[in-house]
């Protein structure tokens, strides 16, 4: 039997994503509608966002815990978390949690070395691409990073809080994200990190000035073969 998937959910539309991919692609492996046991539990992103604001990472981990404890209680065998900004808070609840976790830039850094990138440009919101979230995972790889300019960081945070969250997809914000990936495509990078689980909505391979690492689905992809084993 398939190990039982836990999301421990964030923002809306980047869990809804992941969800789908994990069921969806489930079926190419299971056979026709079939996919492993997902349990998704998510507060409100209120809660979330109100400490994210006062810079309280510690309570940000508090809010996981509780979810990853409803899920073990529920069943899980092991956690997911859709959002790249609040794994920063992991490092404060994962030695209590009940359930061992995926960890979201573990799954990039592992394509991004298969595929043979050397340095890629990181997009996500204004508290992702400032943290250490990638770094840590990226450079025992040896590969580089980019962080976009701080005024793009917070042109990319807007479109993210202000826009995508909310399943409002608008094209000259899609036009904004293309000339940061193409100016760091200037700057040396092969490959862009879609960091935020709801840029994949509105970016991809078929409209990056660069190849692209979809954090959601390689997220997904790796609970998947997880639960199978």
């Amino acid at each position: 039997m398939p190990q039982h998937v836990g999301i421990v959910a964030c923002s809306a539309e980047g869990a809804a994503l992941c969800y789908k991919t994990i069921c969806t692609e489930g079926a190419a492996v299971l056979g026709p509608h079939a996919h492993p046991e997902v349990s998704m539990h998510t507060p409100s992103l209120a809660d979330y966002m109100d400490l994210i604001y006062r810079g309280d990472w510690q309570g940000v981990g508090e809010l996981m815990l509780e979810s990853a404890q409803k899920l073990s209680a529920i069943g899980a065998d092991f956690l997911i978390c859709p959002d790249n900004t609040i794994h920063q808070a992991l490092p404060f609840i994962e030695r209590r949690s009940p359930l061992p976790w995926i960890h979201i830039a573990d799954s990039v850094a592992a394509a991004a070395a298969e595929r043979g990138f050397r340095r890629l440009a990181l997009t996500g919101t204004r508290w992702l691409v400032e943290s250490s979230v990638y770094p840590e995972k990226l450079d025992p790889r040896g590969i580089a990073w980019l962080r976009p300019e701080a005024a793009e960081r917070e042109e990319i945070n807007r479109i993210i809080m202000d826009e995508l969250v909310y399943g409002a997809f608008k094209p000259q914000s899609i036009a904004a994200l293309q000339r940061v990936v193409e100016r760091m495509k200037g700057a040396g990078c092969d490959a862009v990190v879609l960091g935020c689980t709801e840029l994949p909505l509105v970016m991809g391979d078929a409209n990056s000035p660069l190849p692209t690492l979809d954090s959601t689905r390689l997220l997904a992809r790796a609970a998947l073969r997880r639960a199978l084993g």
